[in-house]
């Protein structure tokens, strides 16, 4: 059976996205999309966002949760999971597993793990591209890595997003970046958590799939699964490009990807109608 999938949804309890919940269902359902997986932003530490502009104000989490699985009970010829997003912040460590665990309390059952930060800098934020022009870009590159592959090691996602974040505004390394990529295929393969193939990249100045072909066949190579999913911060986003992600995956060696239903359960997804 060929079925399309979108594993990263925001609304807009996140303050940087538009449209409700049910919004996002009646457009996934409109674009053929059969299982989604909502992943609302986990409340950052105050000290990063301050004015819940990228995340979920704190206390927010049970009535995301409960109004994610309202929405599913209410329609059930789509599959509907209450997922969250939640960041890999070493330097706040008691916040984020207070976040996760009342998140899983809350009904929550598919985290996404990201890295946004490098230090106190949201690298991927538009309003602080300013910062890339006074950083050097090879040392980005190998900081986000080796914070991305701590995370993928933890044991505290079950589906690494978006894994080459950094190249969004088009800011690339000047040198042979392969090491790199082995480095991070084996850290999921270690890690046991499946990546994520995101079509945003496609509408960001990059202009390419997260992650970049090359990355995509070394996690291919090591037998990482791979998700799918359209990180749509607005209800016409949904579902964006998802037969597209499907073709890159097929080009980079996969023969089918994942449905993540909770617990590091997955579903084999068909690439191929």
């Amino acid at each position: 059976m060929f079925e399309l999938i979108d594993c990263h949804i925001h609304t807009e309890r996140c303050g940087h996205a538009t449209g409700c919940a049910a919004q996002y269902v009646d457009a996934a359902r409109k674009a053929g999309i059969t299982s989604l997986v909502f992943t609302e932003h986990l409340p950052l530490p105050s000290i990063l966002d301050p004015d819940h502009r990228l995340s979920l104000a704190g206390g927010q989490i049970p009535r995301y949760a409960e109004e994610i699985l309202s929405l599913a009970a209410a329609n059930p010829d789509l599959e509907i999971i209450a997922g969250a997003e939640a960041d890999w912040l070493p330097d706040h460590e008691d916040h984020c597993e207070e976040m996760r665990s009342e998140a899983r309390a809350a009904g929550i059952t598919v985290f996404l793990g990201s890295v946004h930060f490098i230090d106190t800098w949201a690298f991927d934020d538009p309003d602080e591209l300013a910062t890339w022009e006074r950083v050097d870009v090879d040392e980005v590159y190998e900081r986000y890595f080796e914070q991305w592959c701590a995370a993928a090691t933890s044991g505290l996602f079950d589906v690494m997003a978006h894994p080459d974040l950094p190249k969004k505004f088009g800011h690339r390394p000047s040198g042979d970046v392969s090491d790199l990529y082995r480095q991070a295929a084996k850290a999921a393969a270690h890690g046991g958590v499946a990546v994520e193939a995101s079509t945003a990249g496609w509408r960001k100045p990059v202009a390419e799939l997260y992650p970049a072909p090359a990355l995509l066949r070394a996690f291919a190579t090591a037998g990482v699964p791979v998700t799918v999913g359209s990180d749509a911060h607005a209800p016409e986003e949904v579902g964006y490009r998802i037969e597209d992600a499907y073709a890159e995956l097929r080009a980079a060696g996969y023969e089918q990807a994942v449905f993540p239903t909770g617990g590091r359960q997955w579903r084999q997804i068909a690439l191929h109608r």
